[in-house]
């Protein structure tokens, strides 16, 4: 019984300064061939890879990204001009690979998705995005707008998106509802973007 108390107090005391390694890069053309290992801050449980693909008028850009997150729930985002996928782990240097490129593959589902005029654009959903969102942000006292398809897991961990004033999910072509806008739409896609991948 002392051996077996024993045993347990040096497991915990070994695994207690144990803080999680991940992978770190930013590829802004579309890889990660320079990632460096780095240790986790206090408070960061997960690590993550995303690759995102931004299509503009005909440019398309791909970027990858992979750190240390405090949460993080695998699962793809599309908002018509942006393409996200997420995979997330916790255990050491789990991050090694990166997140697969975003579905190009129709799943039948529609969402309404937002540009610079309007929310009344239809978006098809792609791979495993089987919910609609909206999401509103306040900048410069305007209300910023943006809607489009997200995978369920997403949805699940936005439910307290600090960056806006709402965030929201639903089930159901076209759920999502269709109104115009006049706002600073870029201002949106960033600061969601952002979220998505860094958090």
């Amino acid at each position: 019984m002392d051996l077996q108390i024993s045993v347990f107090l040096f497991f915990i005391l070994f695994t207690a300064g144990h803080s999680l390694s991940c992978y770190e890069c930013m590829g802004l053309k579309g890889s990660c061939a320079d990632q460096k290992l780095k240790t986790c801050p206090s408070g960061f449980s997960q690590c993550m890879s995303s690759t995102g693909v931004a299509q503009a008028g005909g440019i398309s850009a791909k970027v990858k990204i992979k750190d240390c997150a405090p949460a993080c729930q695998s699962g793809s985002l599309n908002i018509g001009t942006l393409k996200s996928t997420i995979s997330c782990c916790n255990t050491d240097q789990c991050n090694l690979q990166d997140a697969p490129d975003p579905s190009n593959v129709p799943n039948g589902k529609t969402c309404y998705t937002c540009d610079v005029q309007s929310c009344s654009n239809i978006l098809n959903c792609f791979g495993d995005e089987d919910r609609c969102i909206t999401a509103t942000a306040t900048s410069g006292g305007q209300s910023v707008s943006v809607k489009g398809c997200a995978s369920k897991s997403i949805c699940g961990t936005t439910a307290s998106v600090s960056d806006f004033g709402s965030f929201s999910c639903c089930e159901g072509n076209l759920c999502n509802g269709a109104q115009s806008v006049s706002q600073s739409f870029l201002f949106l896609c960033c600061s969601l973007l952002s979220y998505f991948l860094l958090h």
